[in-house]
């Protein structure tokens, strides 16, 4: 299935909020007015945004990354937006690809490291597609990812505003899927230097698969460390088996998975942006 723009005739309005209702109209209105140039004249229509999900067994995970390329389209109505999947679930990457013809696209994968897929695998079916398609970065390292983080742990029981006193037996694992790749776990170190800087206590990265160390082994290391109150980041977009067994071998908490947080349909278009804003002779 292709997550795409409704009519506009057929999104309804919620009325029960006239600052709901204005943010809603002003939205369309800029949406419509990126169309147009100061001279009057209708600008060429931006390039399609594809969203390129893993693919999970778990339906779930299907779920998660269509309501967050609804969140998408809301935030952004004069943008065409479509999903494809690298693997398991439907639609297929390469058969959304084809259904573009040649239609300009932008593709922002939906994870959040270097690796395999980002490196090889999406470019391989954008260049067999022939589709005139640029490849965003990753979803991490970001500060709009750290923020996300941060916040499902707090919706989890993390303690926010707590004095040094009490964190100084708290910490992190920020759990990951995990890659062979060197530069993927570059950006998930990275990433979690950031979130303990966020949140004031160790935070060490963790793997679910292909990498060291396991949840297991990074608990392990904390409590060498003294830190016994220890929460499991889920650094996983959607909900799976990856992320379902790193929250079960937390002592403490397990944060939900990033889901449809608002900063990350914020993300998305910051991705697709920055692509946009680089001309195409910058491109490697």
């Amino acid at each position: 299935m292709t997550a795409a723009n409704p009519p506009r005739d057929e999104s309804p309005l919620d009325l029960s909020s006239t600052a709901h209702l204005m943010n809603s109209i002003g939205s369309r209105l800029a949406g419509q007015l990126r169309l147009v140039s100061l001279d009057g004249r209708r600008r060429p229509r931006p390039p399609a945004l594809v969203l390129v999900a893993h693919g999970s067994r778990d339906p779930r995970a299907l779920r998660t990354v269509r309501a967050l390329a609804d969140r998408v389209s809301t935030l952004r109505p004069a943008l065409p937006v479509r999903l494809g999947h690298i693997e398991l679930d439907e639609p297929r990457l390469p058969d959304t690809l084809a259904r573009l013809g040649n239609t300009p696209a932008v593709l922002v994968p939906l994870l959040l490291s270097r690796g395999h897929h980002v490196k090889r695998d999406i470019p391989e079916m954008v260049a067999a597609s022939g589709v005139p398609a640029r490849v965003a970065p990753p979803l991490g390292p970001h500060p709009l990812l750290v923020e996300t983080l941060y916040d499902r742990l707090v919706e989890a029981g993390w303690p926010a505003g707590a004095d040094e006193a009490t964190l100084r037996t708290h910490a992190v694992v920020l759990a990951a899927a995990g890659s062979r790749d060197p530069d993927s776990a570059a950006d998930t170190r990275r990433t979690a230097r950031l979130l303990a800087t966020r949140l004031g206590v160790p935070v060490i990265p963790a793997y679910a698969s292909a990498a060291e160390p396991t949840v297991r082994g990074a608990l392990r290391q904390l409590a060498a460390r003294g830190r016994h109150r220890v929460a499991v980041a889920s650094c996983f977009t959607a909900p799976g088996r990856f992320s379902t067994e790193c929250a079960k071998a937390a002592p403490w908490i397990a944060s939900a998975p990033l889901g449809t947080h608002e900063a990350m349909t914020h993300l998305i278009l910051h991705r697709y942006d920055q692509v946009c804003a680089t001309p195409v002779t910058a491109v490697a």
